[in-house]
Formats: structure tokens, sequence, C-alpha cells
């Protein structure tokens, strides 16, 4: 909890198994009063894995896509009851140790949401994003003429207002959610922020 506002951590999961367990190890349970795992009808035992570490675990029967997973993860967690909720992909891709930091932003009031990037400081490459998808990704953000270094980044924070307020089942079920929904939340008039930070070694 930060300021009073509760503070819930959600893993949209996809054959995670390898890496969870790391990645809810560097979790700050001291900030973080509720993780939440979605299981995008995984092959192998990430919903398992995520029970027996003691997580709030959904698994899908059948795959749903990347934005359908994330819409799972955004209901639970505001029918759970937080105030802020913070979206890291549990692939270790994201350092956890930034959540205090980005939920902070949303509990001060400053901002409602907080995009974090492996763009700048140049992270992303050295954090092991291949040189296509790097190259890719400043290409869109720059044709799209958002200002944000990474587009398409899997460590995002939002209030409980914005995730509320927009209209996410009208968003697509598959990875053009992501554009969909920051589209959404500058439509609505959301003041947004970027995080700069270290990739994890893997």
């Amino acid at each position: 909890m930060i300021l009073n506002r509760r503070v819930a951590v959600v893993l949209p999961a996809y054959n995670a198994a390898k890496t969870l367990e790391r990645t809810y190890a560097e979790i700050p349970k001291d900030v973080v009063d509720d993780v939440i795992l979605t299981d995008d009808a995984s092959a192998d035992a990430t919903a398992e894995l995520a029970r027996s570490l003691g997580l709030y675990t959904i698994k899908h029967e059948h795959n749903r896509g990347y934005g359908g997973n994330q819409k799972t993860c955004y209901a639970a967690a505001l029918e759970r009851g937080a105030d802020i909720v913070v979206m890291l992909h549990p692939d270790y891709q994201y350092t956890p140790r930034l959540v205090t930091a980005m939920a902070s932003m949303i509990a001060s009031e400053q901002f409602d949401a907080v995009l974090a990037s492996r763009i700048l400081g140049g992270g992303a490459l050295a954090g092991g994003m291949p040189l296509y998808k790097y190259v890719a990704n400043r290409m869109l953000t720059a044709v799209q003429n958002i200002l944000f270094s990474e587009f398409h980044t899997g460590y995002r924070a939002w209030s409980r207002d914005v995730l509320l307020r927009l209209p996410l089942l009208a968003c697509s079920d598959d990875f053009v959610f992501d554009n969909q929904m920051i589209t959404q939340a500058f439509f609505f008039g959301f003041w947004s922020v970027q995080s700069v930070y270290s990739v994890s070694s893997l």
C-alpha cells in the first residue's frame, strides 16, 4: 500500500514457468498488496507454479490472446479492490524493482499512467530485445507520433480511475490492444509519464 492506496501487480502470462518465480521474488512485497496472474492457456506449468507461490491465479481454458489476457488481469484487479494496478510481464525482461517508483507516481495524483521503457538509456538490446524488434518499435513510435520511446512496453502502471473509465472491452484481444489502450487514455485526457529503467539480465 502506498499513501493508503491498494497496489496490485498483474502478470499476464503465457508459458512463463521458467521465469515466473524469479520475477515474483523481486516484486516489492512491502508495498504490493496483491499479485494476480492470468494464465492464457499455457502449455507448461505456469498456473500450477503461480498457485504454489501463493498468487491469485486465473487460468483461461482457451487462449484469448494478448489483449484478452490483459482484460482479465485488469478486471480481476479492480474486482479485488486495487487503487493502482501495475502490469508486469513475468518473462523477466523487465525488472520488478521499479514497481514502487511507478506506483508512487500514480499515488501522488500527479499522473494517471506510467509507461516504463527499455529503449531509453539503451537497455533494450543489452537486455535481450532482438535488433529487428528494437528498430520496428522505434519506427512505430515515430510514425504514430506518440511521445513515448517504447510503445509496446510490457511494464505499465494505471490508476483505478483510468481502468474504470476506459472502454477496454472494445479493444482488440490481440497485440493491437496496447496501441488502442494508450489511444483511449489520450482521448479521455489522462496524464501520462514515462519512466526510464534498466532491463533485467537473464
